[in-house]
């Protein structure tokens, strides 16, 4: 399905050079966008994602910085206004995992993964507020799991940091409304990436057997709601929690 709209927005993707985050950037190419999204420093990476993204039909520009680097995120964005250009959509997609035992989570590990998934996130999106405001009709969709939902055993971590997204992608949507900007979470379940491609084949039929659908699902299932949810199609959406998990957690 195209989202004619989307042509003429331009979204910010972090998290893009792999899995889900590159399925979105090429997905919302395909619907000729302009792709912004940010790199850590492999400039070759970012130009052949760059490449990617333009090959599909969008537009491209890399960003350099890290997210948990607010000094270098806010002058690569200021640096970006400055320009003359816009947003119209973020998709805080960026995140890590480490699965780690309770009795073997030590305190530096709950720091990491906060500082990552969950302040990285808050910060860009409290930073980019003002401009979200002034675009009017912008969405924000922020990348949660069905783990903040239902939680994992060796996942509390992680888990925590899925739930925190949930609380507040609400408050942000309730604050936001008012100036016509969106906010929802997306929260995956079980999604083919190159981690999940590593596991056993056993562990995978065991996972599958879990889902309704009886699968995994894709990069590109998850694409595809994104692109829904950045869209005017779904304009009168906002602080939904959607799930995208194969009837997972019903």
């Amino acid at each position: 399905m195209m989202f004619p709209d989307l042509a003429q927005k331009s979204i910010l993707v972090t998290g893009a050079s792999r899995g889900i985050g590159r399925s979105i950037a090429l997905t919302l190419a395909a619907q000729k966008a302009h792709v912004v999204f940010n790199y850590r420093g492999d400039e070759a990476q970012a130009k052949e994602l760059a490449g990617a993204i333009e090959a599909a039909g969008g537009r491209a520009t890399a960003l350099k910085f890290d997210l948990t680097d607010t000094a270098a995120m806010t002058q690569a964005l200021d640096g970006y206004y400055a320009a003359g250009n816009t947003l119209q959509g973020l998709v805080n997609n960026a995140g890590k995992s480490k699965d780690q035992l309770v009795l073997r989570v030590k305190p530096e590990d709950i720091e990491d993964l906060l500082n990552v998934n969950l302040k990285a996130t808050m910060v860009l999106t409290n930073y980019l507020a003002k401009h979200l405001m002034k675009a009017g009709g912008a969405s924000i969709v922020n990348m949660s799991s069905i783990v903040g939902l239902m939680g994992n055993t060796a996942q509390t971590v992680y888990a925590a940091t899925k739930a925190g997204l949930i609380g507040y992608t609400k408050s942000m949507a309730k604050e936001l409304s008012s100036r016509q900007v969106r906010c929802n979470a997306v929260c995956p379940g079980f999604i083919s990436t190159d981690m999940t491609a590593a596991l056993p084949e056993k562990a995978k039929e065991e996972y599958a057997k879990s889902i309704p659908l009886g699968r995994m699902g894709e990069a590109q299932d998850v694409a595809n709601l994104v692109c829904f949810l950045v869209s005017n199609a779904s304009g009168y959406i906002t602080g939904e929690v959607i799930k995208i998990d194969g009837g997972l957690y019903i």
